[in-house]
């Protein structure tokens, strides 16, 4: 799982109603870390970076100088709406090109910013949905126990709504992250694996949810989604039309669905092509989505949007 996120950004004039709603994951979906880029050609025909998040006063986050244009485009014709994994305060970190986004999804849908302000009944509604999984206490004591200090590094909570560890992927068990989520599975909740991050993250806490109440408030007519990794499969499975990109734990699953483009670019560059992909789409009339890139694999976890 950005802008300046401050009250008085994302001021501008509401969107009107029959618009596009384009929710996007940001990290390895439109922005990238140095050790995600994937340059692979030669030096000399590497692509222009722009530098949209810097951390304790260094460089950590980069798109494309084309992904910024295509980026900026996307957010003057349509709803843009950042859908991300990271608290409120490593989202303020970020600093997207185009005009602010007026919503934003933060804390896998925990929380719902508005004009940078998180959104009270929103988090109350989210709330009252978590006690229906077993509490996050029970659970990160559950991780703590079965992680080993050779590859802990860190761990977090984050917002009081779930919990994630920092490892170092090199001596990561191969089968220990499978492990916590069959134990996590009977308690409702679900693991991810994201770069060196192993997440734990309660099933009522998606971004569906969160953009569907977007979408609702919005009127819009259609919803584009993209993301990579298992905390965005109930995002996808909720738009209209959704992209993927060729890195990830959903490239690593093979999930396929029918409303769902599936990209053969890696990397920084896929953050570019997804952002072109959805330009070129919002040319198509309602509906016309791709034809089926084949079966969505047996077992794969569904999850329906609660507004």
């Amino acid at each position: 799982m950005g802008t300046d996120a401050g009250p008085d950004r994302g001021t501008g004039p509401a969107p009107a109603a029959g618009s596009t709603l384009v929710a996007s994951d940001l990290d390895r979906t439109l922005i990238y870390s140095a050790a995600a880029l994937e340059l692979t050609m030669p030096d000399a025909r590497a692509p222009r970076l722009l530098c949209v998040e810097t951390y304790e006063s260094r460089p950590l986050s980069f798109m494309t100088e084309d992904a910024a244009r295509l980026l900026s485009e996307l957010a003057d014709r349509t709803v843009f709406v950042p859908a991300t994994t990271r608290t409120p305060e490593q989202y303020r970190r970020v600093r997207l090109p185009g005009p602010p986004p007026r919503y934003a999804v933060c804390a896998n849908g925990g929380h719902l910013l508005v004009d940078g302000v998180s959104d009270p009944a929103w988090r109350e509604r989210v709330r009252e949905r978590l006690t229906a999984c077993a509490p996050l206490d029970l659970v990160r004591a559950h991780m703590l126990r079965q992680a080993r200090p050779e590859w802990l590094l860190k761990e977090r909570v984050a917002d009081g709504l779930f919990a994630y560890l920092v490892v170092d992927r090199a001596l990561l068990p191969g089968p220990w992250v499978r492990e916590l989520a069959d134990w996590a599975a009977p308690q409702g909740w679900s693991v991810s694996l994201q770069g060196r991050k192993v997440y734990a993250v309660p099933n009522p806490l998606t971004k569906s949810a969160a953009v569907a109440e977007v979408a609702r408030r919005t009127g819009a007519a259609r919803t584009f989604a993209a993301g990579d990794s298992l905390l965005d499969a109930d995002l996808l499975r909720f738009a209209d039309t959704a992209w993927r990109p060729a890195h990830g734990e959903l490239a690593d699953s093979g999930l396929r669905l029918p409303h769902l483009r599936v990209l053969p670019d890696r990397g920084v560059l896929a953050g570019e092509a997804v952002l072109l992909g959805m330009g070129s789409a919002l040319a198509e009339p309602a509906g016309a989505g791709p034809a089926a890139t084949g079966p969505e694999p047996i077992g794969a976890p569904a999850a329906v949007p609660e507004a």
